[in-house]
């Protein structure tokens, strides 16, 4: 028997140690512990970081985060797209509302100080600092059908993921199902209605530019990274996403803009009285 059996052990031992070495040199991946990020943002301390993560093109990502964390993402190389959902992680039945976002404030372009609302007229999260403006709350994510016209292949495993099966995906590691998914905002990749009803691409501000989200309630945050459904380039073309999350604290009546005006105090209003009754 020993004699049979040292060939598999041989073999399962260059199959570890060949798996171990790929994951030392993976590009995309999660840094365990977060801290050991080689990207870690300006001005946050490494051992502050619970979510540290470069998403890989065509890729998702998905985690719980409590009510008061800062969720970066950076866009390196100008074509990163994060189709990105949110959902009460207490109620997941409370979720991102694209069109009470765009409503309430009274602004169709996401920017700084944007924030982003459920259907129950609370803030799930405030995009809190923007260096890229070129966003998108109208179109929501790609689909199997609309990648398989364009690109040929829509299969969440192939060359061309769609944007939806990518974000079913990451919703069911919590549990959700695709119906539970609604329409995303994207962040990264613009677009700009024009006088007719139209939509135009205007695509990226370029390499380097960031957003911080800042979570006023606990999130379960899903992000597809992949191209955008107006991108006019005929090929698949998404660049890598990174994702850094840390711990700060939620809006409050004394910051700036609470009450800019009557509808954004009141939505935050909301999500204050309604943190403070479940004791988050």
């Amino acid at each position: 028997m020993a004699p049979e059996a040292a060939p598999a052990l041989s073999s399962v031992s260059l199959a570890r140690s060949d798996a171990r070495s790929r994951a030392a040199s993976a590009e995309w991946m999660p840094y365990l512990p977060a801290s050991t990020s080689p990207w870690v943002p300006d001005g946050v301390e490494a051992e502050r970081l619970a979510w540290a993560e470069t998403v890989a093109p065509g890729g998702y990502t998905h985690l719980r985060v409590a009510r008061g964390t800062r969720i970066r993402l950076d866009d390196p190389t100008g074509d990163a797209c994060a189709h990105t959902v949110l959902l009460n992680a207490v109620e997941p039945g409370e979720r991102l509302n694209a069109a009470d976002t765009v409503k309430i404030p009274w602004q169709a372009y996401l920017a700084a100080g944007h924030p982003l609302l459920s259907g129950d007229g609370r803030v799930l999260a405030t995009l809190a600092h923007d260096t890229s403006q070129h966003h998108d709350a109208f179109c929501g994510t790609t689909t199997p059908a609309w990648n398989l016209a364009k690109y040929g292949d829509a299969r969440p495993e192939g060359p061309a993921p769609a944007g939806s099966d990518l974000l079913a995906l990451a919703g069911a590691k919590h549990g959700l199902e695709p119906r539970d998914i609604p329409p995303a905002v994207t962040f990264f990749q613009g677009v700009r209605v024009e006088g007719d009803g139209g939509l135009t691409w205007v695509g990226s501000a370029g390499g380097g530019t960031h957003v911080e989200l800042l979570a006023e309630l606990p999130l379960i945050v899903l992000i597809a990274n992949v191209p955008h459904a107006r991108d006019p380039r005929p090929d698949y073309i998404v660049g890598p996403l990174r994702v850094h999350a840390w711990r700060d604290r939620p809006t409050s009546p004394a910051d700036d803009g609470f009450a800019a005006t009557p509808e954004r105090e009141r939505a935050y209003r909301n999500t204050i009285a309604y943190a403070e009754l479940a004791g988050l």
